[in-house]
């Protein structure tokens, strides 16, 4: 292993984030005058500073990334980043955090969780309300693919990073042939997407500073709001279904909005629909909000059919993606559809997407995995593959599916009795755990609106909890194990 490498790729990744974390927040503060410019001078310079410090020392080193590398550099960016972007929260008198309270807070929104432990936003001043949108932005997808696409000019291969970021289970595709065109291409697509989405929301009625903002949560799939009520605050069903439609399209593989883009490829929107991922993703968000709304209406809880139809399709698209925008008090709705939203969080968004969850891919082929099972108790001899469209999948990566459930649901049950620990009733504890592994934000009970009563042992839990589900839990954990560490 390369600590010198890791070191500086690690001390260029915090100087990068000084810069774009804290500067833009800086020139809002400077344009509506409210008083926490310094806050985000302080944290700029500081982080800059220990950045710059850990990338001069090692400035003169040039090897290539190891498997071992990439993973450390990876975990350390969620880490060190999420620690760091808690300075301008703790120096700002305007918001009077502690100092586990900043933690979480800023590890809930780079790792684009959402999970907030403030309340009053609607008071907060507005360089600090664009921090935490900004957080979301750049841990969604903006950072990691600018520092990957820097490092081949800093002597450092990007590949290994990028195998230990790539969500899912097939990492090995890449848009393009050279890594660097790959990062820049995600780049320039989440980018347009972020821009066509604050213009939508500016149309539809927001103001431009939330237009702005609320796009960067969304395409983040991250779920932070610049209002206490959260996209309810409007009370506009344009917001809403614009909202609707820019999480879908958050929520599916980046990829194929690549291969679909592409002037290479005069296909139009085939790739879609060609892509068993996209399929199954479109059928769960269908057959949920279908279930939804009709549960919704027949129990009478809104005036009209079209008010169910969008809060509740609203509803499902937010929690399915794991973003986490409410605009209704989804916690007190009738019979199983809490737990219903709930569920649909774990199951998550595509792999490649800047959404959580364990990844519709992977519930498609434990899907697949259960069908195959029953037919060779009915042909034990047979050979049966399981294929994606056209393409069998390799056995490895059905084994390492069904590792990463195995994995996933000890971690959930670890971290769930470690909450019941702190004296958190159990669906407090439950869906803390669920909301924060799977990046959600809103849990049910205690947790529905915000974090901020948990005991402060639960909320380092449920930091560990973020990180681990950022990470798809495997990236994390192999941390922990001896022989990674072994020469």
């Amino acid at each position: 292993m390369h600590i010198t490498i890791v070191a500086k790729v690690i001390g260029m990744l915090l100087m990068i984030f000084s810069v774009l974390g804290n500067f833009p927040p800086l020139l809002v503060s400077l344009i509506y005058k409210d008083g926490v410019a310094d806050s985000f001078a302080y944290s700029m310079a500081c982080i800059f500073i220990v950045g710059f410090l850990l990338w001069s020392i090692t400035a003169r080193y040039k090897k290539e990334l190891g498997n071992r590398d990439g993973f450390l550099v990876v975990t350390l960016f969620w880490a060190v980043l999420g620690t760091a972007g808690c300075l301008p929260l703790v120096l700002s008198d305007a918001v009077n955090l502690s100092l586990t309270d900043a933690v979480f807070e800023s590890i809930s929104g780079l790792s684009t969780t959402g999970a907030t432990v403030i309340s009053g936003l609607d008071q907060l001043p507005k360089s600090i309300l664009f921090y935490r949108q900004l957080l979301q932005w750049l841990g969604g997808m903006g950072i990691i693919v600018l520092a990957v696409a820097l490092l081949p000019m800093l002597g450092i291969g990007g590949m290994q990073l990028y195998k230990a970021e790539s969500p899912g289970p097939i990492k090995d595709n890449k848009l393009v042939p050279r890594l660097a065109e790959t990062a820049k291409s995600l780049w320039y697509i989440y980018l347009s997407l972020t821009v066509v989405c604050a213009l939508a929301y500016w149309a539809a009625g927001m103001s431009l500073f939330d237009a702005i903002s609320h796009s960067f949560s969304t395409i983040a799939i991250g779920g932070f709001s610049t209002h206490d009520a959260s996209l309810g605050y409007f009370n506009n069903p344009l917001i809403e279904v614009v909202a609707i439609v820019f999480m879908f399209i958050a929520g599916i593989n980046f990829a194929l909005h690549f291969l679909t883009w592409s002037k290479k490829k005069d296909t139009g929107l085939r790739h879609y629909f060609q892509d068993p991922e996209f399929l199954f993703y479109s059928f769960i968000l269908l057959l949920v909000s279908t279930v939804t709304v009709f549960i919704l209406y027949i129990s009478e809880i809104y005036e009209t059919a079209f008010e169910s139809l969008i809060k509740g399709t609203f509803q499902v698209v937010s929690f399915a993606t794991t973003t986490g925008f409410t605009t209704a008090d989804f916690n007190s709705w009738p019979l199983f559809l809490p737990y219903v939203l709930l569920y649909a969080a774990i199951i998550g968004a595509c792999a490649g997407s800047t959404g959580g969850g364990m990844k519709v891919i992977r519930i498609l082929l434990i899907f697949k995995q259960g069908i195959r099972e029953v037919q060779r108790l009915i042909h034990p001899r047979a050979v049966i593959p399981i294929k994606l469209g056209k393409k069998v999948m390799p056995d490895r990566v059905i084994e390492s599916v069904w590792g990463f459930f195995a994995v996933y649901v000890m971690a959930f049950m670890a971290m769930l009795l470690a909450l019941l620990a702190t004296g958190l009733d159990i669906i407090t504890a439950f869906s803390a755990v669920g909301a924060c592994i799977n990046n959600l934000g809103p849990g049910l009970a205690n947790v529905a609106q915000n974090y901020g009563e948990l005991p402060s042992t639960a909320k380092w839990i449920l930091c560990f909890a973020m990180l681990l589900g950022r990470l798809e839990v495997f990236t994390l954990l192999v941390l922990f194990s001896p022989m990674f560490w072994k020469r």
